[in-house]
């Protein structure tokens, strides 16, 4: 049996690269849209049938694809990593404080900007507090997988991305719920508090627990090897739910993205500047703690990417399949990997300005 350290640098030896699938997500979402759309069209009744299949405002089938979802990505979490967070204090410090200070805020503020006024007239006016619902759920909880992809695009700390995503997991546990009721209801956005808890145990304590004791099996019985077997084996089977979810609400969505196609590229609006300001926002404050460049470059990514998978179930089980919420958190899965790409670029070309600039602290 391997211990808890060995297990961890066993795990950082291979870190992980962005796979095809992963690489290619932005156009599988593109199908699934049309897919959704058409077979929405010619036979309603299916996505119908499966709306129905809600009890105390959870939708079964959705539950379940969001478990295959979350639990393989949660699998990769090593709550021993927690004990590193003290070798980087001031990268997990300038994270925490985007991620959960900053990000949620702004882009609450970006949407009151854009949905509630300068888009507004543009958009379906009974969907306008949905919309902005959608994307509060968007930026409440920092990214919990595909971190480690781009924390290794940028060459990053290993050690700390593992840290701040086991310290991000841990904080998701207490303060979701909190913040989002918070944020909705000063946007005058009516929060039903069981929903949300529900929502809270399912989608987070629920898997969170599963993960790491099915972890601590697997670890026992096989070592890293093990875990990595069954990581690989997940992989496709964690993609294919995200997907399948997607094909079900653009199902059940088709009629009115058809009236209004404009409502996609203008709720990836606020999207977008949230991004590309607080990954600018924590990559800026590390350079100017004298941060090393590993740790800012993570830093940057784990502050700007959203957990899309937690933010699409919420908003389903909040507001239902048909609500513009659904469809705004859809919007970000959309622009996820392009715009995380483009983030990991910058990180990597700006290298010698923010190492000049460090240097001088």
């Amino acid at each position: 049996m391997l211990d808890a350290s060995k297990t961890q640098h066993d795990t950082i030896k291979t870190p992980p690269k962005i796979g095809f699938f992963e690489r290619f997500l932005t156009i599988w979402v593109g199908l699934c849209i049309i897919v959704g759309i058409f077979i929405g069209q010619i036979a309603p009744s299916i996505f119908q049938s499966i709306g129905a299949m809600t009890v105390a405002e959870v939708n079964f089938p959705v539950a379940i694809l969001i478990w295959l979802m979350i639990i393989p990505m949660l699998l990769k979490i090593d709550p021993a990593a927690l004990k590193e967070v003290k070798n980087h204090w001031r990268g997990i410090i300038t994270t925490v404080g985007v991620n959960w200070l900053v990000k949620p805020f702004s882009m609450a503020l970006l949407a009151w900007i854009f949905i509630s006024h300068l888009f507004k007239p543009y958009l379906p006016a009974d969907q306008i507090d949905s919309y902005i619902a959608g994307l509060i759920l968007l930026a409440a909880a920092p990214c919990t997988a595909m971190v480690f992809v781009w924390s290794n695009l940028v060459e990053g700390e290993p050690h700390f991305t593992l840290s701040q995503v086991a310290l991000n997991d841990s904080i998701m546990i207490l303060a979701f719920a909190p913040i989002v009721a918070l944020l909705l209801g000063l946007s005058s956005i009516t929060v039903p508090w069981d929903t949300l808890m529900i929502s809270v145990v399912l989608y987070i304590l629920a898997p969170v627990i599963v993960a790491q004791l099915w972890r601590k099996s697997l670890l026992n019985s096989g070592g890293s090897v093990a875990l990595e077997r069954i990581l690989k084996l997940l992989g496709p089977l964690s993609l294919s739910a995200l997907l399948l979810t997607l094909v079900l609400l653009f199902g059940l969505q088709g009629a009115q993205i058809i009236k209004q196609p404009v409502v996609i590229a203008l709720l990836a609006v606020p999207i977008l500047i949230q991004v590309y300001f607080n990954a600018g926002l924590a990559y800026f404050l590390n350079r100017q703690l004298g941060v090393d460049w590993c740790v800012a470059g993570p830093s940057a990514l784990i502050g700007a990417s959203n957990f899309f998978e937690l933010a699409v179930a919420t908003a389903i089980s909040l507001f239902g399949f048909q609500s513009g919420a659904a469809l705004a958190t859809v919007v970000g899965v959309l622009v996820e990997v392009p715009v995380m790409l483009s983030v990991v670029s910058i990180v990597k070309r700006s290298k010698i300005w923010y190492e000049q600039g460090a240097k001088r602290r």
